[in-house]
């Protein structure tokens, strides 16, 4: 006769073995990715923020404050969410002479806080005693913030925040990012523009072009907040270095992509055109961002299309937007069935060539140059298709498909043992 602990004791088995299937494809994973994080651990990365403390930061223009506080206000936000990991310093530049001595002004750069871990709350204290005070030596201020981020393979950023064109020439801010990039440091310059000017703008745009930064104009204190955060947080997390591309006019002349990220240049208001072969049973994902890195119109869009050789369309995306603008993006994913009848004949199915086309409805003033163009990035991806073998991503769960259906099987088995149990349990009470 079944006793009432055995038959409890065979239930907990049951649901045990149901759990242990679930876990090994989790555990296998979680056991195989430990030696190699520790294998793979790298140098910490390093960070070095570069604050205008010039005369001009005195100026109320930034959410009815001055600039100086508003980026007070900022660094404080940023040094709250600085990742652990992240080695972070602070170089001023234009902080300390008030004189009108030229020579002096263009040496005012100094580190504020070196580069190193970070003590939030000395790093924040040496920010607060900062006053608007003298020139902008922009120039010096990068070669003083390169030589603090000298040493190691580790990923480097400078992030330059001002408000105002360097005042310190002939020494050219610009041809100094140049020279740094061409020591091949893989070192990233950042800019951004607190309510810049024409010149202002066009300064900072060359200096982050030199090493394939970015440049942002800041207009208020929550932007710049998030911006220099989102910075911050892509040095802890680098992105891959995209590979330049040049895209055609038609796509017939388009260059054939493989998964990776890509930049290119687009001229306002054009198309430009892009190749990728999908094999039946994959999925291509593609995003692409257009930098708005001049002044334009406040209306503006970004359309991303697939098309066949033939001109159909297969799938598109979109993006508008009416207002100030930094950045703008959209993405697509398109799914190719499996060729069954080639899968049958046992023959190697044949890629299918998808047509990208990227375009941009930008207007800009007419003093605005429309050349170079706008910087483009293409992010491409070809993975298995929903419903293949290998299925990592079936409409954003992937696997978790088969652990939701596992769990509900051991929810409805587990439900049949237990109700067996009770009606059991009712029997044995009424027989006695």
């Amino acid at each position: 006769m079944i006793t009432r602990k055995r038959l409890a004791t065979g239930a907990c088995a049951l649901l045990a073995a149901l759990t242990v299937g679930l876990l090994p494809a989790t555990t296998t994973a979680t056991a195989d990715s430990g030696p190699a994080a520790t294998d793979s651990a790298k140098e910490p990365p390093k960070v070095e923020l570069v604050l205008d403390v010039s005369g001009s930061m005195r100026a109320r223009d930034i959410d009815g404050q001055s600039r100086m506080s508003a980026a007070k206000q900022a660094f404080n936000e940023v040094l709250d969410a600085v990742p652990q990991e992240v080695r972070l310093g602070i170089r001023t530049l234009g902080a300390d002479y008030p004189g009108q001595d030229r020579k002096r002004g263009c040496q005012d750069t100094r580190p504020l806080y070196p580069v190193g871990p970070l003590d939030r709350t000395e790093a924040k204290t040496a920010v607060a005693t900062l006053a608007p005070t003298g020139w902008t030596p922009i120039g010096p201020a990068l070669l003083g913030a390169a030589e603090d981020l000298e040493g190691g393979d580790a990923t480097k950023r400078i992030v330059l925040i001002t408000d105002g064109e360097d005042t310190c020439a002939p020494l050219d801010p610009c041809e100094v990012a140049r020279d740094i990039a061409a020591k091949g440091i893989h070192l990233v310059i950042d800019t951004l523009g607190l309510v810049p000017d024409a010149k202002t703008r066009r300064q900072l745009m060359c200096i982050a072009e030199a090493t394939g930064g970015t440049y942002t104009s800041v207009h208020r204190t929550k932007e710049l907040s998030g911006r220099v955060r989102q910075l911050v947080d892509r040095a802890a997390d680098p992105v891959v270095t995209p590979v330049a591309t040049d895209g055609a006019e038609r796509c017939a002349d388009a260059p054939v992509l493989k998964p990776g990220l890509y930049a290119d240049r687009q001229v306002i208001g054009t198309h430009r055109w892009y190749r990728v072969d999908v094999l039946p049973g994959q999925e291509l994902r593609a995003s692409v961002s257009v930098s708005a890195d001049r002044a334009v119109n406040d209306d503006y869009g970004v359309l991303l299309r697939a098309v066949t050789l033939h001109g159909r369309e297969i799938v598109r995306g979109s993006e508008a937007g009416d207002g100030r603008t930094d950045v703008i993006s959209t993405g697509l994913r398109y799914p190719k069935k499996d060729d069954e009848e080639a899968m049958d004949d046992d023959t190697k199915p044949a890629a299918e060539p998808v047509c990208l086309q990227v375009s941009n409805s930008f207007s800009a003033p007419p003093s605005v140059k429309t050349t170079p163009g706008m910087p483009v990035e293409l992010a491409i991806d070809v993975v298995d298709g929903p419903g293949s073998a290998s299925d990592v991503a079936s409409f954003g769960l992937g696997r978790g498909w088969w652990l939701l259906g596992a769990l509900a099987l051991a929810g409805f088995l587990g439900g049949l043992v237990w109700g067996w149990l009770s009606r059991w349990r009712i029997a044995v009470w009424r027989t006695h």
